[in-house]
């Protein structure tokens, strides 16, 4: 029963989140160069990759939240395996196609310097190769192990709320950090620390569940 409330109350916090990052992407509806993020971003908006890249990557977040959360729902799982396939299909295409392909780009040109940059390039390799993967065993009908990597692959998706979160933290406590510093800390942060928290959770929690996959008829 704890166990329910808590993955209820850690979707709840996701969907939130997800509806802020909504909130955040509306400004950028406009197009306006002078908006938001894009005020730091203006020795580079005007290389074309770079601007169809971050367009894109805003305005694709939601679809990959939303739809990564739902794959995690045991009940739609069970009730509804059609709409669980639709949503990981949806899933896997738009981080493969156009969330991975334009984070990567984006990461090369990012704040904070080398650094930075290096941790956005590892962190978009890896959502990609973690993504394409678990749709690899899905073909090939290895639950556990595709059950696995999709654990990976949306806890480096959910570093999009994480660094948010972090750079909220150290703006509310104050912490003496040089802006640049701040940003390099935030940059690593947002996606190592859930990498861990997923590998606990397939090492003692989630293996329990996937391997009810392997006894399951594949549909």
């Amino acid at each position: 029963m704890i166990k329910r409330i808590v993955l209820f109350l850690l979707a709840g916090l996701i969907l939130y989140a997800s509806w802020l990052m909504l909130l955040l992407s509306l400004p950028y509806t406009s197009f306006d160069r002078h908006v938001d993020f894009l005020m730091t971003k203006q020795l580079v908006y005007h290389i074309r990759h770079w601007r169809v890249s971050f367009y894109t990557h805003v305005f694709v977040s939601i679809i990959v939240l939303l739809t990564g959360l739902l794959q995690f729902s045991w009940y739609l799982l069970k009730k509804y395996p059609g709409l669980h396939r639709m949503s990981g299909k949806i899933y896997v295409l738009v981080v493969l196609l156009f969330s991975g392909p334009s984070g990567l780009i984006m990461g090369f040109y990012a704040n904070g310097g080398i650094p930075a940059r290096i941790s956005f390039v590892i962190l978009a390799m890896l959502w990609i190769a973690s993504t394409f993967m678990g749709w690899r065993y899905a073909l090939q009908r290895n639950w556990q192990k595709h059950a696995a990597m999709m654990v990976r692959s949306y806890a480096l998706t959910l570093s999009a709320i994480s660094l948010r979160f972090y750079a909220f933290l150290i703006g509310t406590f104050h912490l003496p950090l040089h802006p640049v510093t701040k940003y390099i800390l935030i940059s690593w942060l947002s996606w190592t620390l859930n990498l861990l928290i997923a590998e606990a959770i397939i090492k003692w929690g989630f293996q329990k569940i996937s391997r009810s996959y392997s006894a399951k008829p594949a549909a």
